[in-house]
């Protein structure tokens, strides 16, 4: 957890006070010149953008759009062609150009290099294209399901240590579609704070109650356990009909890996249900690639739900559920993204085909080994060399996502600007994605990066940094050369 120091919190708020009350001051005049003007507006209807939510995409995020939603015109490897855009109204408006520039890419969830080119996956994909079209056009249950859809259930299954799997075409979907179909009215929800949006959708879908505990807190899960077992259910005070407990597997604004052994030892000891959302952690860590259970040498028949995507670490798209058999089947008949969205798309799932075939060494190659190897040594030295620089970094050992906190928000476009002036793509992220005064930059690696692109990074960040005086914590002399060495040995 951060804890943010009372001067950079009072700075913060000073800034965003700034922002609001000169924000407001501006509405308040706009709003007298246009009365002057007949009004265009419909009678009688509501706006549809209301009140914060207005001015504050108004006020705040179109001053640093220019930050955000940049487009690219490649694959997602470890350098990208990102496109050069302008504004003339203050950004208003962005206007995109036919220039790029070629930008490290230190953004993209792109963890084993395999959303590029790859000599094993493409051709195989290319090959399912021709055969199987980009397309099923039709849900899983009618006719949308192909060899290949049972082949990686299968596959899935076996990768993560479960008895079955189930596919569906999208990532964030798989949560807020999978939980309510899981739980409903009269069951008990227990959710780690710093959930993902998508898992705080599917909660509030379900019709489950639902409490949440602190982040990564064991002691309090077991105490919020505790009360709601006693209590039951409200005014009845009935037994809860079930009790899930909903963890990640690595957080991805924080970088943190979640303290699984605990959980699962409070979670037997009070016979509630665990659920692993494992969408950043499968694939990227672990010795052989299988995730937190992997990493912290967790049994996976322990965990009574493993979720993961198929977006980050297998260059695909859609996610995944793995549980026991009776659980799969259960979800194959009610959960609403399995029965009325249309299929994963045959290409991509090849794609995960692909990839899983070689991180287990099935291509007959050691690629995949050398992958999560390469993977690990990324991320530990980039954080090592981060934290040496001074700057506040977030996370755990072994997390390929490195969030380093800004707080201010005038150092959000700063950092960014900066940044995509040396040609380095990074990902700034504030409010709401992040509370109000803990916006940050989340540094993704990959095993695409090699050391030269890891050394480029860390002096365009460190020279992002000093201008955006973002360092934090002091640093030691001998710390400050320690790249400048390595990039003397290279």
């Amino acid at each position: 957890m951060v804890r943010l120091p009372y001067s950079t919190a009072l700075t913060t708020l000073f800034s965003y006070g700034l922002l609001f009350a000169f924000g407001h001051l501006r509405d308040f005049f706009r709003r007298i010149i246009d009365s002057r003007k007949p009004t265009t507006n419909l009678k009688d209807y509501a706006p549809i953008c209301l009140g914060h939510e207005d001015f504050y995409t108004r006020r705040l995020f179109n001053r640093v759009q220019d930050c955000c939603n940049r487009p690219i015109a490649s694959a997602p490897d470890a350098w990208i062609d990102v496109i050069e855009r302008y504004s003339n109204d203050g950004n208003k408006t962005i206007h995109r150009t036919s220039k790029t520039s070629r930008c490290l890419n230190l953004g993209s969830y792109n963890y084993l290099g395999f959303a590029a080119a790859d000599e094993y996956c493409t051709p195989r994909v290319i090959e399912s294209l021709k055969k199987y079209s980009a397309s099923t056009c039709s849900v899983r249950v009618d006719g949308g399901n192909t060899k290949l859809h049972i082949e990686l259930e299968e596959l899935v299954a076996r990768f993560v240590g479960k008895p079955a799997a189930i596919l569906l075409g999208m990532g964030y979907a798989t949560n807020s579609t999978i939980i309510p179909a899981l739980i409903g009215k009269g069951g008990l929800i227990i959710s780690d704070s710093l959930n993902h949006n998508s898992i705080v959708n599917g909660a509030r879908g379900s019709g489950a109650a639902v409490r949440v505990f602190q982040h990564n807190n064991i002691a309090h899960l077991e105490e919020v356990l505790r009360e709601q077992i006693a209590q039951g259910q409200p005014r009845t005070h009935r037994p809860w009909s079930k009790i899930i407990v909903i963890v990640e597997g690595i957080y991805s604004m924080e970088g943190e890996l979640c303290k699984l052994p605990e959980v699962i030892s409070v979670c037997k000891k009070y016979k509630a249900y665990t659920y692993l959302d494992e969408a950043h952690s499968i694939g990227a860590i672990g010795k052989s690639g299988r995730g937190v259970c992997d990493l912290l040498g967790v049994d996976p028949a322990d965990v009574d739900i493993m979720m993961g995507t198929f977006t980050k670490s297998f260059g695909s798209c859609g996610g995944y559920i793995a549980a026991s058999k009776e659980i799969i089947h259960h979800l194959k008949q009610t959960c609403p993204a399995h029965i009325y969205a249309t299929s994963m798309s045959p290409p991509a799932v090849q794609q995960v085909i692909s990839a899983i075939k070689v991180i287990l060494g099935e291509d007959g190659t050691n690629r995949g080994a050398k992958k999560l190897a390469q993977i690990r040594e990324n991320s530990n030295f980039f954080r090592s060399e981060l934290k040496k620089m001074g700057f506040e970094v977030l996370g755990d050992n072994n997390s390929p996502v490195m969030p380093i906190m800004l707080y201010n928000p005038a150092k959000i476009p700063s950092f960014s600007r900066e940044c995509l002036r040396l040609n380095v793509a990074a990902v700034v992220v504030a409010f709401p994605a992040t509370p109000l005064l803990l916006s940050r930059a989340r540094i993704c690696i990959s095993a695409s990066h090699s050391r030269e692109d890891l050394i480029k990074g860390l002096e365009v960040l460190s020279k992002a940094g000093d201008i955006s005086g973002i360092k934090y914590f002091p640093v030691e002399q001998e710390k400050t050369t320690s790249v400048e060495k390595l990039k003397k040995i290279q």
